[in-house]
């Protein structure tokens, strides 16, 4: 305790990025979550932390007020970059809805409060549970500990007018529409080939209302295949997952000075 009083500007610190953190990141960021939990997850995570890393002696000082704010923008980017990349499933179920015929009906997120499409939403769901079931939430908190080995609590700056900041940013954004047209390729795909093969009937039986006949098949179609490719699907996101990982690590080897 006596050591925690020594140093409770550099424990303020790690209080600051870890909530900081937990403002962007899946899962932790969510409203439903009560915000006591959120503080009181924060201070207990922040005070592990504080006593197992050695921490520098700092005093409060005009310096300090710096340092704390790059701790807010540290734990806020490197979340941003989490948040991003597990946006993916959003998108990609944007993708499939549109072939599908539900991007008229959009569904409230009870989690961010925002409107999600329909299979978004329900793959975003599974793909949490998947997420929690393999312990990636654990993962997660383990990045935030280990970018103290990057990115110094007595470290006044940070490499924002680096260009390979703004590089790497783009290339996570390019990935996120990559791995979302990926998982969504094999629906989106298929039902393409059944509006091919509804254009075929129109042009030969004329006297057919393929507007009337093409919304319902179209629609079982795509629910078929999901339940067929739902499997592959959350292979997808085992890969999500580790590109989360993978791009967390990047950004603080980036913002530490690392290149």
């Amino acid at each position: 305790m006596d050591e925690l009083l020594s140093n409770f500007p550099a424990f303020l610190l790690i209080v600051v990025r870890v909530t900081s953190f937990f403002l962007m990141l899946p899962i932790f960021s969510y409203r439903t979550i009560p915000t006591s939990f959120k503080v009181g997850l924060g201070f207990f995570l922040s005070l592990i932390m504080f006593w197992g890393m050695d921490v520098p002696t700092l005093a409060i000082d005009s310096t300090y007020y710096f340092l704390i704010m790059k701790e807010a923008m540290v734990g806020i980017l490197i979340g941003f970059v989490a948040y991003m990349l597990f946006a993916a499933i959003q998108i990609a179920g944007g993708f499939i809805d549109f072939q599908m015929g539900f991007a008229i009906a959009n569904v409230i997120d009870p989690q961010t409060g925002t409107q999600s499409p329909l299979t978004g939403q329900y793959l975003t769901i599974i793909a949490m549970f998947f997420l929690l079931a393999s312990n990636g939430h654990h993962l997660l908190l383990d990045g935030i500990f280990y970018s103290y080995q990057y990115i110094p609590l007595d470290q006044a700056w940070i490499h924002f007018g680096d260009g390979n900041l703004a590089e790497f940013l783009l290339k996570t954004f390019s990935l996120m529409f990559v791995i979302a047209f990926q998982m969504s390729i094999p629906i989106v795909g298929s039902i393409f080939l059944v509006d091919v093969g509804l254009g075929i009937v129109a042009r030969t039986v004329p006297q057919l209302n393929i507007f009337v006949v093409g919304v319902p098949i179209k629609l079982i179609a795509g629910l078929v295949i999901l339940f067929i490719v739902i499997g592959v699907l959350m292979s997808s996101v085992s890969h999500l997952f580790s590109s989360i990982l993978t791009t967390m690590r990047g950004i603080m080897n980036i913002l530490g000075g690392g290149g």
